[in-house]
């Protein structure tokens, strides 16, 4: 094989760097796009996530005094719940009865599963934060080490 015939060939391939980087454009984008989006109205039946550590009060404290909860809870970092009743659109009630989703077991002082909650529209956001959760993840990532 002459060199001649061996340079002409080499242009051909892409680099893989080049279809990585338009891979991770096309997964990322709409990620990006979806945690930006400002949240709408919260309506009965949404999933919605906690925004941090709050003590919040149970709906129905009666149904939960034997596991040792008093009347209150405390909600875990971006727990989801469903929505149960929402507040309507120019009321003055605040209150959101939502109801804890994605636990199996009892840890106390932490909302036990299926709990009904009453929560404030500030405890809650409805969609995930893709920013803060890479930049808590890097965050870990070297403090770990």
């Amino acid at each position: 094989m002459s060199p001649v015939k061996q340079l002409s060939g080499q242009g051909a391939e892409p680099p893989l760097w080049s279809i990585a980087a338009a891979a991770a454009v096309i997964l990322l984008t709409p990620m990006l796009l979806f945690s930006l989006a400002p949240d709408g109205p919260i309506r009965d039946g949404d999933t919605v996530f906690s925004t941090g550590a709050h003590k919040v009060p149970l709906f129905k404290p009666e149904q939960h005094r034997q596991a040792g909860y008093d009347s209150t809870c405390l909600l875990d970092p971006k727990d989801p719940m469903i929505v149960l009743h929402a507040p309507a659109e120019g009321s003055d009630e605040e209150d959101i009865i939502a109801q804890v989703q994605g636990k199996n077991t009892i840890e106390w002082p932490f909302c036990p599963p299926q709990a009904e909650l009453l929560i404030k529209p500030h405890h809650v956001t409805q969609q995930p934060s893709l920013i803060k959760d890479l930049r808590d993840g890097i965050t870990r990532l070297f403090t770990s080490s």
